[in-house]
């Protein structure tokens, strides 16, 4: 045995969801269960966002997950004292039985998400079933795992997707199970302000349970969002002695061969660089076509020209500029070569490696950088600031899913999967 009480010698196994005490609102103590809700902690990043829900309900679980005082002892301090009140005042209530949450995302163009939230058994990186496709940033772990010890809970599940059988042949036991609980009465619904219908269902019977977790012991699954949830998961783990609660962390996972993620691209904000000055330096190196075309054109320009290679579009002077077809030499100069094909051919890649580095010699810090996911924002603050916005293309999931199986992480910021899990409908409390 190591000193953390885990065994070094581990049979391979896949993967483990157990059924467990969800800790959810009670909806006679807040104002609606739309109200107390969040995105994922992350996405609430500026303080207007925050300060907009904590005035949303008293109870907003960014409460929680975003506690504010002047320390961070004081922070996490603060949330594990509001969770606690919150318990003993009834706001939070357990539900009776150990059981496991079909969740239901659905908008309004008839984009349509169901998934499974569980206890996920933590695994080691060489099991090789949870696998992550970005990089984790050291301090923000240590944040996460500052606050969950502190409140002893999972506050919000981190989505995870696996490729089940999207045919409905024999293995798909657990996608034929979403589909006949979202048939019955819900635990709750709500419609948050982004236009999202959220449904939240159990699932307790015993052959249910025990058909799910048979399917899924078959299957690895890739990290979509919460790539730093599941570093400090992992840490926390290891700080534990076993078994315990620490083996395991809320996750919701979504089959995506019957439910496909919507997969978005993250654009860049150049601070500092006119969109002239980039283009001039593109010269000999890159096509660069100019577009007096409306945004949705130009985007779906961009969409061809990415189906044939490296391209990206830049905006910031009124217009829209098409990059594409690289330079081979240029590539074969500022590419790493020790990693695979599909790595090397990354739009991400290719602008951070060649044209960030290379051709702009623009650092990849937060006051060269701003990376922002919405397109018309970027375009609006490029010509706002007379700087630079590189627009891109997203990159399929089977890419990720590939590079992610071979150990290879992609260049921060590649893509964003959506939609993701909101924060506060159901929460782990690890004492349960």
């Amino acid at each position: 045995m190591d000193t953390a009480g885990h065994s070094t010698a581990k049979a391979p196994r896949g993967l483990e969801l157990t059924p467990f005490r969800g800790l959810r609102y009670d909806p006679d103590r807040v104002g609606s269960l739309a109200a107390v809700t969040s995105p994922p902690y992350d996405v609430v990043v500026r303080p207007d966002g925050l300060h907009h829900l904590q005035s949303a309900d008293p109870y907003n679980i960014v409460r929680l997950i975003l506690p504010e005082a002047g320390t961070p002892e004081a922070r996490n301090a603060q949330a594990a004292d509001t969770l606690r009140r919150w318990r003993a005042e009834g706001v939070l209530t357990a539900d009776p039985e150990p059981c496991l949450y079909v969740y239901e995302q659905r908008d309004g163009d008839g984009m349509v998400q169901r998934g499974v939230i569980g206890a996920l058994r933590v695994s080691d990186p060489d099991e090789r079933l949870v696998l992550p496709h970005e990089d984790v940033m050291p301090h923000v772990v240590a944040d996460r795992a500052d606050l969950m010890r502190a409140t002893s809970a999972n506050l919000e599940p981190l989505l995870l997707t696996y490729r089940g059988d999207g045919d409905g042949g024999p293995a798909a036991v657990t996608a034929d199970l979403v589909e006949r609980t979202a048939g019955r009465r819900p635990l709750l619904a709500t419609t948050t302000e982004d236009g999202f219908h959220h449904r939240l269902w159990s699932v307790t019977d015993p052959v249910d349970l025990a058909a799910v977790q048979r399917e899924l012991s078959g299957h690895q699954a890739l990290i979509a969002d919460g790539h730093h949830r599941w570093a400090t998961y992992r840490r926390l783990r290891a700080e534990h002695s076993s078994p315990g609660p620490w083996d395991h962390g809320l996750v919701l996972l979504v089959d995506t061969a019957r439910y496909p993620l919507r997969v978005r691209a993250i654009h860049r904000l150049l601070h500092g660089l006119p969109v002239a000055d980039a283009v001039a330096a593109l010269d000999g190196l890159f096509r660069v076509r100019r577009l007096d075309a409306p945004p949705a054109e130009a985007m779906n320009a961009l969409a061809e020209a990415a189906s044939a290679g490296n391209a990206f579009l830049l905006a910031g002077d009124g217009a829209f500029h098409l990059v594409d077809r690289p330079d081979p030499e240029l590539l074969a100069r500022t590419i790493p070569a020790d990693r695979p094909v599909a790595w090397r051919t990354l739009d991400a890649t290719v602008l951070h490696a060649t044209l960030l580095e290379h051709v702009w010699r623009v650092p990849d810090s937060p006051a060269r950088i701003a990376y922002i996911h919405d397109t018309a924002a970027t375009v609006e603050k490029a010509e706002r600031d007379g700087t630079t916005a590189v627009l891109m293309h997203p990159v399929h999931e089977d890419v990720v899913r590939d590079l992610a199986r071979q150990g290879v992480m992609m260049p921060r910021k590649s893509t964003s999967f959506g939609p993701k899990p909101a924060s506060g409908l159901v929460l782990r409390a690890l004492d349960l």
